[in-house]
């Protein structure tokens, strides 16, 4: 494996529990974890003038790739999720429940959607959102997110709505009755390159979940658009793989078609994993650099926590040296990271680097626009971080002018 640069504090690793005595001390504990290594950093003054539409710095990678970043949106709280409409919107899904529209440089003033019955503690809420593939036609969008029970408990669910007008409605409950809690629970929501939908779910801190086949938590799922399970998967249930912890981030390789995940390890030890079907990601059995028979290692892990969530591979044309590059958003580590995959298998890292390191804060997405640009976010306003007056922002990557 690459040596580990990063630069972020470490926190120590301690011995890891059997199980969250309970919920109230995993709160506290990661209340705690996330102030031990700085989390309350204030990002430095955006570079520009931080409207939409200006360029906020230009910047050189390792290899000497030369990119600009520029302000897509501004004024947004914890947008955790973004998808492209083909006609140019962007969906955005902020974390205290409203789903918003970026139309023109601009986000639309009434939010397409506002849930209510969110339970946003912590880091639940809002999370997950998707478009069909086929949303010009049906105008599908999916959101993965957790709800509050009439009894003010937690669950998380996955919900199909239809756009009309810029407004979301018609809900319908995919799945239902997932466990969850203020940490932990995940969550990622994606089409797959084979038409299916995909689901990161955390372990909703409690460890014994990610182990058990009768329970979604600490999974990634794989389901029909219309919430049943798929005839092929491994374990006739929405199951694709087991053993994670906390899953924030998927994406597919565009040259292998491979699945790729980010995941949050115990204070440290943040993962990037190959996700294949059936297997085993070890959680909370092994981690890093740890073996046991049927379970999978990760492909890259860091000693220093970083805490990775959305990712994903370079599609576009416009940076040629970054095509078939994963990118990695940073939520403690500040930065967004970059992995070149090694050839011919692309099954290893080659290399990786910090890209903006502490230039916007918190980061919190990454996606590919249908511009063929890199998308990011930050999350400079989830109470871990101290906001600048244009955060929460929307950047992409683009080529530096020359």
């Amino acid at each position: 494996m690459p040596p580990d640069t990063s630069t972020a504090c470490a926190a120590p690793r301690g011995r890891r529990p059997s199980a969250f005595p309970s919920a109230i001390l995993a709160a506290l504990l990661a209340a705690w974890l996330s102030q031990a290594c700085g989390d309350d950093r204030r990002p430095p003054p955006p570079p520009g003038d931080g409207s939409p539409g200006t360029e906020a710095g230009t910047f050189t990678a390792a290899d000497g790739t030369r990119f600009s970043v520029e302000v897509v949106a501004t004024g947004l709280e914890v947008p955790w999720s973004l998808a492209f409409a083909p006609d140019g919107r962007v969906f955005v899904a902020e974390r205290p429940g409203r789903v918003r529209i970026v139309s023109g440089g601009q986000v639309e003033p009434r939010p397409a959607l506002t849930l209510t019955d969110v339970y946003a503690q912590g880091e639940a809420g809002l999370l997950g959102l998707t478009l069909h593939p086929a949303f010009e036609s049906n105008g599908l969008v999916f959101l993965v997110y957790t709800a509050r029970r009439a009894d003010g408990s937690p669950v998380n669910r996955v919900v199909r709505f239809r756009e009309l007008n810029g407004e979301l409605g018609e809900p319908a409950v995919l799945l239902d009755d997932i466990g969850a809690a203020s940490i932990h629970n995940g969550s990622r929501i994606k089409f797959g390159p084979d038409g299916l939908l995909y689901v990161t779910m955390g372990d909703a801190a409690d460890t014994s979940l990610a182990q058990d086949l009768a329970s979604p938590n600490g999974k990634v799922l794989r389901l029909n658009e219309d919430g049943t399970t798929p005839r092929d998967n491994p374990f006739s249930s929405p199951v694709y793989s087991l053993g994670h912890r906390n899953p924030q981030g998927i994406d597919w390789d565009p040259v292998t078609g491979g699945l790729w995940e980010t995941e949050h390890g115990q204070s440290a030890l943040d993962e990037v994993n190959r996700v294949e079907a059936g297997r085993n990601y070890g959680w909370p059995e092994i981690e890093g650099a740890e073996t046991r028979p049927g379970m999978e290692p990760p492909v890259l892990f860091f000693e220093q926590t970083v805490a990775p969530s959305g990712a994903a591979f370079y599609r576009g044309d416009r940076i040629p040296s970054f095509s078939g590059n994963l990118f990695f958003a940073a939520l403690r580590g500040t930065h967004l990271h970059r992995i070149v995959l090694q050839a011919p298998g692309r099954a290893a890292v080659a290399s990786h680097e910090r890209l903006l390191d502490g230039v916007f804060g918190r980061l919190r997405e990454v996606a590919m626009g249908n511009d063929g640009a890199l998308y990011f976010s930050t999350s400079n306003r989830d109470g871990r971080g101290t906001p600048a007056l244009d955060d929460d922002r929307i950047l992409r990557v683009v080529p530096a002018r020359q």
